[in-house]
């Protein structure tokens, strides 16, 4: 048992907690759901500005190839991460290297994607570079999460 583990959450898991609960207690203004949309996008994309090195690119890139390919997700923050909701649930998320001190960005997906395969699929997929090869993978992979 490590350190981090007799003590208890990181302090990456600990602020990742916080902006979770901020984007919870968030203002409920009287907005239209159009306008409630835009703002979820604007926030997935202030998030997305605030990466730094390649990670910036490969989310923006990442934030494209996924509206794009499904429409009907919506953009929101989610434990402080830009991620894509169907139906209210979170169907995939990006997660920045920083965040957890990781090695490189990853592109992950929860349980309401539908990329089931027998008895044992990969749900998060590391990513340092993007070229069309793998951008269309991305969207392949986008497509048949949500049923397409």
């Amino acid at each position: 048992m490590t350190t981090t583990d007799q003590e208890g959450f990181s302090a990456a898991e600990k602020a990742a907690m916080k902006e979770r609960a901020a984007e919870v207690r968030a203002p409920k203004k009287r907005m239209t759901k159009a306008e409630k949309a835009a703002q979820a996008r604007q926030d997935v994309e202030v998030k997305i500005a605030s990466y730094s090195g390649s990670d910036k690119e490969i989310a923006q890139r990442l934030h494209h190839i996924i509206t794009t390919t499904a429409p009907q997700l919506e953009p929101r923050t989610w434990y402080g991460m830009p991620a894509y909701a169907l139906d209210g649930q979170i169907l995939c998320f990006v997660q920045d290297a920083e965040k957890f001190g990781a090695r490189y960005l990853t592109l992950g997906f929860n349980d309401a994607a539908q990329l089931d395969e027998g008895s044992m699929w990969p749900t998060a997929y590391a990513i340092t570079s993007l070229d069309e090869r793998l951008e269309a993978q991305v969207a392949a992979l986008v497509g048949k999460a949500v049923g397409n």
